[in-house]
């Protein structure tokens, strides 16, 4: 069995096909790659089971080259939108999901719920259990975040916990471009530099990056009841997450913490870095739940199952 994984232009969109990837891997599948920010000739050198890939992208290089392999399509922004990978064109592609050999899996429940269209199926975030896992490494940061800092409810967060806990060692990683406009658009520009990591574009590297850190706190933006990739990577590594609240948290039963608002999170954050025994005992949970149900081997295989049972 082989499959062709598109790798996108969308940074985050690369680190999740290539858990999707590997998820058809650990299930007996070979695998070629056709990456967009590489290649621009595309030909087909043997026939594949299945063309997968993040948002629009597969779905694209199919009709684009008329082929007629299954498309199975990831979907972790908002269908119906530019941010999908296509930009303006969506409304082109949007038909095609609907034909008999398209599977489209969208990352949000309710809006896989409200979206009306064929082939349709929830599944949640999910990991490469092989790569996210614990390094045992020494931490080095206590509190990190990862990713833009592009509204001012955003940056003035995170400029307030570094406010609030000084004595505390943050991270924060992101592209270099996100890095100067939020440089711009503050007083505290010593702040964020001392936090500023660089950026990371792989997953081996996030992994470690994660390892190192004590805790992570994360602000969805994306979908609607959604949690992002964040968490499940930091929770796949026993790294603490808190997170905004949306209703997958439910999934984890009450041992996944959030907050409701700045002085909320910062509360949490002190509670946990100061109590070794509750640390433990949510990210002994969350890792565990994790483990069994968002791992890239287990989802893929699940995702398979629906597929052959249609």
């Amino acid at each position: 069995m082989n499959i062709l994984a598109i790798i996108p232009h969308s940074i985050a969109g690369r680190l999740i096909v290539s858990s999707f990837a590997d998820g058809f891997i650990q299930n007996g599948f070979e695998a070629d790659y056709f990456d967009e920010l590489k290649q621009t000739n595309f030909e087909v050198s043997k026939d594949y089971d299945y063309i997968i890939g993040y948002d629009f992208s597969p779905l694209k290089l199919k009709v684009d080259n008329n082929l007629k392999m299954p498309c199975i399509c990831y979907f972790a922004d908002v269908i119906e939108s530019k941010a999908s990978g296509v930009g303006e064109d969506f409304n082109k592609y949007l038909p095609y999901l609907n034909e008999n050999d398209n599977y489209t899996f969208y990352w949000d429940k309710i809006l896989t719920e409200q979206t009306k269209l064929k082939n349709l199926y929830y599944m949640p975030m999910f990991v490469n259990t092989d790569i996210y896992k614990d390094l045992g490494l020494e931490k080095e940061y206590d509190v990190m975040f990862a990713g833009r800092l592009d509204t001012d409810c955003r940056l003035e967060m995170t400029i307030d916990l570094m406010k609030s806990f000084p004595e505390l060692n943050f991270a924060w990683f992101a592209i270099e471009r996100h890095y100067l406009d939020a440089l711009s658009r503050t007083d505290d520009k010593e702040l964020l530099k001392k936090a500023y990591r660089g950026f990371i574009d792989n997953e081996s590297d996030m992994a470690k990056e994660i390892n190192k850190s004590k805790l992570i706190y994360t602000v969805n933006s994306q979908g609607v009841s959604s949690l992002n990739h964040r968490t499940v990577q930091a929770l796949a590594c026993k790294t603490l997450v808190i997170s905004d609240f949306r209703e997958e948290i439910n999934m984890y039963k009450g041992n996944l913490p959030f907050y409701v608002d700045n002085q909320d999170l910062a509360e949490k954050i002190k509670y946990y870095l100061d109590n070794e025994k509750a640390y433990k005992y949510v990210t002994d949970r969350c890792f565990d739940f994790v483990s069994k149900n968002l791992s890239a081997k287990v989802c893929v295989e699940n995702m398979l199952r629906i597929i052959n049972k249609d």
